[in-house]
C-alpha cells in the first residue's frame, strides 16, 4: 500500500464521533491536497476491509455527497445537526487534524 493511501485511511480513522471532514481537508493532511477524488477512491474502496467511517467524510460545502439518507442518518445519530437545505455547519463539527503534511 501506498504512504498516501496508508495515511489517508488513518486520518479517516481518526475522525472522532460527532466530527466530520472534507475529502479535500484529508487529501491535504496526508500529503496531496489535489488529491480529493483519490480520496473518495480510497474511501469507497477500502471502507469496509478497514471499517472506516465512512459517513463522517463530507464534500467542502459541507454536504453528503453520496448514500445521503443512511450518510444523514449516521451523523444525526453522533449528534450532527443539518441545516434546511441539508448542510453542515463546518464551523461547529468540522474535525481539525493535529497536523498537515503539505
Amino acid at each position: 500500500m501506498k504512504p498516501f493511501t496508508e495515511n489517508v485511511i488513518q486520518l479517516i480513522q481518526s475522525i472522532p464521533f460527532g466530527h466530520v471532514a472534507t475529502y479535500g481537508q484529508i487529501a491535504k493532511a496526508a500529503g496531496n491536497s489535489r488529491a480529493a477524488r483519490q480520496v473518495s477512491w480510497i474511501l469507497h474502496s477500502m471502507s469496509q476491509k478497514h471499517q472506516l467511517p465512512w459517513h463522517r467524510v463530507i464534500n467542502s460545502k459541507g454536504e453528503i455527497s453520496l448514500t445521503a439518507s443512511e450518510q444523514r442518518e449516521l451523523l444525526e445519530m453522533e449528534g450532527i445537526e443539518f441545516t434546511i437545505r441539508g448542510k453542515v455547519n463546518l464551523k461547529e463539527v468540522q474535525w481539525q487534524f493535529p497536523e498537515t503534511k503539505d
